[in-house]
């Protein structure tokens, strides 16, 4: 009977059989991995939303990550980890696992402490154990630090002092914190960081200061405006205060203009003098003042805050650019812009203007600085091909100071304030064989130049060129007769009708000079002037 109730070997009913397991199998096959997959993501967002939570509580400046860079211990288990959590104000690491615990065991930094002038002279050391800077060394024995493979030695979160666990039982116990002692040359410093800069290094360097400094003095522009953050110069003594800013050549006209706001507000005491760590593409500004090209790690955090106290203090010339548009009865309000660095109109300005089109479509796109130049190179080999502003000479009139100037066949006018252009090129000096002036940003006086299109640009950057040198003025007159043409004011291009174009003298504003380091282009204009001055 069993043999009866069996579908005949090759029978329709067999097929249907073999068919529904393949069918059941497939379907096990390919819903098992989803619903793994499912499952697996919806507890990561719970353990998210749960340390969001402990986050928002908390009183420590917690921040997470999937891989920290150098070998690390829970500051709460003592366990190795390789991922979890930090705090970027006073420097913990713990397991996600020992979060609360770590929020209710150990105390962030205070960044305030009672008016009391003994808490004041006798503020005691806040101690964290374990996990203290590669290449440390104790205080006491003046032996390395950190050098066991577990958790050990500690690390004061105010003066960065490192001690071993012998030491500490033996000689410190009492010892009070040498931070708490400002000194008669004690200068406050106030950190206005763009989290957005230099391939997201902004957002590790705001991390970095909040642990070398009071939290209090650190700000991150793209959660509190400038003009926000300044305020804080009003608590402190008049003319005292130090800026550093993070970020491209648009962070510092940003905090400028935050500080020419101070003037209008009668704030002038108050007024704290700039420092610049460049984080953008160009970064001309920056090298103008000493500070280099661009900020990539290569010195330490702690290295940039005693330069930034070494540094000089000088004047820079603030230019305002008023763009009056043609026709419309004068109905329109003019455009007005603040110029730090350079005016142009031509290939320069169109190379700009390409890369901020396509940068504004994908900004993920455009965070590495060498990327960023390889952009501009593209559009630059293209434009020598175009030729797209071709005969600028016949469509602009200009005026140095009052008096019209003939202009031979350019495709691009330039009027700089500072010493740079272009990512490191000093335009107005050329390839330096030549006796001229050299530009200053501090003098009042603007260098107009002209070039022959995208290849000139390129072998001016390279010293195989001369710009040609129109002048220097007091005020620059441009005046676009016909067609549209690409425009910039430092970096932010716009595409430009017929319009006049007037450039005067704005302000002043107080910038910090760094000299401790010399390139080769400013070793050589010293060289030049010094023989300008000895043919004098």
């Amino acid at each position: 009977m069993e043999a009866e109730r069996r579908p005949a070997p090759g029978s329709p009913s067999e097929g249907l059989f073999a068919d529904g397991h393949l069918i059941l199998w497939t379907l096990c096959s390919v819903l098992l991995p989803v619903f793994i997959t499912f499952w697996c993501s919806l507890q990561r967002s719970r353990r998210l939303l749960h340390r969001r939570d402990i986050f928002r509580k908390s009183k420590h400046g917690w921040r997470d990550t999937d891989l920290f860079s150098q070998p690390t211990y829970c500051c709460v288990c003592a366990q190795h980890i390789l991922q979890g959590a930090f705090c970027d104000c006073c420097g913990l690491r713990v397991d996600e696992g020992c979060l609360k615990k770590a929020d209710k065991r150990f105390q962030c930094k205070e960044i305030m402490l009672k008016n009391d002038t003994k808490v004041l002279d006798a503020m005691p050391h806040h101690w964290i154990r374990g996990n203290v800077p590669l290449c440390s060394y104790c205080m006491v024995c003046k032996q390395q630090c950190g050098c066991q493979p577990k958790l050990c030695d500690y690390r004061c979160i105010w003066c960065q002092k490192t001690v071993h666990d012998e030491c500490m039982k033996n000689s410190l116990k009492n010892e009070k914190c040498v931070a708490s002692k400002l000194g008669k040359q004690w200068t406050p410093l106030i950190i206005l960081a763009n989290s957005r800069s230099g391939t997201n290094m902004g957002e590790g360097l705001l991390g970095e200061f909040r642990i070398l400094l009071n939290p209090v003095q650190v700000f991150d522009v793209t959660k509190t405006p400038p003009i926000k953050a300044l305020q804080l110069c009003t608590l402190l003594p008049y003319y005292s205060a130090r800026v550093l800013v993070c970020g491209g050549d648009g962070t510092v006209g940003w905090v400028l203009d935050a500080v020419d706001d101070m003037k209008i507000k009668g704030q002038e005491k108050y007024i704290p003098q700039v420092a610049v760590l460049p984080l953008g593409t160009g970064n001309d500004l920056s090298n103008t003042l000493g500070w280099g090209t661009g900020y990539a790690g290569e010195i330490p955090v702690a290295q940039v805050l005693r330069n930034v106290m070494e540094a000089d203090g000088i004047k820079l010339d603030r230019w305002k650019v008023q763009v009056t548009n043609k026709g419309y009865y004068n109905l329109r309000k003019p455009k007005e812009f603040t110029m730090n660095n350079y005016f142009s109109v031509g290939p320069d300005a169109l190379m700009a203007l390409n890369f901020h089109a396509h940068r504004e479509k994908a900004p993920s796109l455009f965070s590495s600085r060498i990327l960023n130049k390889a952009v501009y190179l593209f559009y630059g080999t293209k434009d020598c091909l175009v030729q797209e502003c071709k005969d600028l000479n016949k469509k602009v009139e200009l005026e140095l100071d009052g008096e019209r100037v003939a202009l031979p066949s350019l495709e691009g006018i330039i009027v700089l304030n500072i010493g740079y252009w272009g990512g490191g090129c000093r335009l107005w000096e050329g390839m330096g064989d030549e006796t001229y002036p050299l530009a200053r940003h501090d003098d009042g006086l603007l260098e107009v130049v002209g070039v022959y299109g995208s290849f000139h640009c390129a072998q001016i950057q390279v010293k195989l060129a001369n710009p040609f040198r129109i002048g220097q003025a007091h005020t620059v007159r441009l005046i676009l007769k016909c067609s549209m043409m690409p425009m910039q004011v430092d970096g932010e291009p716009w595409a430009q009708g017929p319009c006049t174009v007037t450039i005067t003298h704005k302000t002043h504003a107080m910038m910090l000079y760094f000299s401790g380091e010399q390139t080769d282009d400013d070793i050589s204009s010293t060289s030049d002037q010094e023989d300008i001055k000895e043919t004098e």
